[in-house]
């Protein structure tokens, strides 16, 4: 019983740390994201703008650790290194849970949310199973026993890992789980649908007695269906409090509104184009890649010339800091105004760019592999 307990927890961890890994390499920048708000926290945000770096080398470790596992080497450091990341995890989740700081630990990026009391117990039964390994460590055996070899596929381990989180930092997501990926309509995304359930709430009031002082907590339903609130000597003291009791429908894009210098309302109007156009997001103007942003300004010059499509900015940053780095550098696109949390969704890359129709999302580039006037031009225009 001890070896199939051990040899199904190695299996197990093995594959759910690779995957665990692997998701959120797919997207390093969104899992930093989502260590920003963790630093926000714990009051390190000195680490802001190391979180995408860190992101990479915590999903790499948690791929190593699992091909290590499953392949049996070094079995007390790997055992040793599996307990210290799912401890570190299960704080981290629990701190979430517990005191509402975060909504979701990111734990397997967007690809499976989970809500913090979901990470909790999910880091629970991890920790149960690697406890069971660490325990029984002496038991794991080396799939082979050539320490080259072993060497040879560390190595291959480290390199495969890093290199994708690498690639994917750099030239975007290979899988997009976010809502403005390619061939989504973001006007449907934005929209509730007729008949679609609604959040149910479930209020709870704090009544006190006039003549006895005595207090009591009553549900909406109950206060309704006794008619406590006929009888003068009971009143509600304090705030209701609210809970949701079930989740409704979800709208997917729920929280993107694009302005104007003037705080008018551009979204319709950007978004719902029946023509192509760009859209260019550089979410934090003070970060952003100003090479990338020059040769897509000269870029979108050239197309808006001969294929009178219309190019607009939208970041977040300040309406003054936006009309001087405009100026500063010399950008003719016009500039739109948006939260961060959506800009950052549409396109994982500071500056990125979107193609879109009619709301739908033709394509989108990172600034590292931004297309040229001619492949554009061949690949969409020419078809108008």
């Amino acid at each position: 019983m001890n070896k199939k307990a051990l040899h199904f927890s190695r299996i197990f961890v093995g594959l759910l740390f690779i995957f665990s890994g692997l998701i959120k390499a797919n997207d390093p920048l969104g899992f930093g994201y989502k260590l920003q708000e963790y630093f926000e926290v714990f009051h390190c945000t000195f680490l802001n703008d190391y979180a995408a770096g860190i992101a990479i080398i915590l999903c790499s470790l948690e791929m190593i650790l699992g091909i290590l596992l499953l392949v049996g080497f070094w079995a007390n450091k790997v055992s040793w290194g599996l307990l210290v990341l799912i401890l570190f995890f299960t704080f981290l989740t629990f701190y979430s849970a517990f005191f509402k700081v975060v909504t979701s630990c990111g734990c397997f990026g967007d690809a499976i949310p989970l809500s913090p009391w979901q990470s909790f117990s999910k880091d629970l039964v991890l920790l149960s199973l690697i406890l069971v390994i660490f325990i029984k460590r002496a038991h794991l055996k080396p799939v082979v026993n050539s320490q080259q070899v072993q060497k040879f596929i560390l190595g291959i381990s480290i390199l495969l890992s890093f290199s994708f989180g690498l690639y994917t930092y750099n030239y975007l997501p290979i899988i997009d789980f976010l809502p403005y990926k390619i061939g989504n309509n973001i006007p449907e995304l934005m929209k509730f649908p007729p008949g679609a359930p609604t959040n149910v709430y479930e209020i709870t009031y704090t009544l006190k007695n006039k003549k006895t002082g005595e207090r009591k907590k009553m549900t909406d339903k109950a206060y309704l269906k006794t008619e406590i609130w006929k009888d003068a000597n009971w009143d509600i003291t304090g705030d209701p409090e609210t809970k949701l009791i079930k989740e409704g429908y979800n709208v997917k894009i729920k929280d993107l509104k694009i302005t104007d210098s003037q705080d008018v309302d551009y979204t319709s109007e950007i978004i719902e184009h029946p023509y192509y156009n760009f859209v260019i997001v550089a979410y934090d103007l003070q970060k952003t890649d100003l090479k990338a942003l020059g040769n897509l300004n000269a870029l979108t010059m050239n197309v808006a010339e001969n294929y009178n499509i219309r190019t607009v900015l939208l970041t977040s940053s300040s309406v003054q800091r936006s009309t001087a780095f405009s100026k500063t550098n010399k950008l003719l696109m016009q500039f739109f105004y948006a939260d961060a949390v959506p800009l950052k969704s549409m396109v994982r890359a500071n500056p990125g760019i979107l193609l879109l129709k009619d709301g739908i999302v033709i394509n989108k580039w990172h600034y590292h592999s931004i297309p040229s006037y001619d492949e554009l031009a061949k690949t969409y225009f020419d078809k108008q």
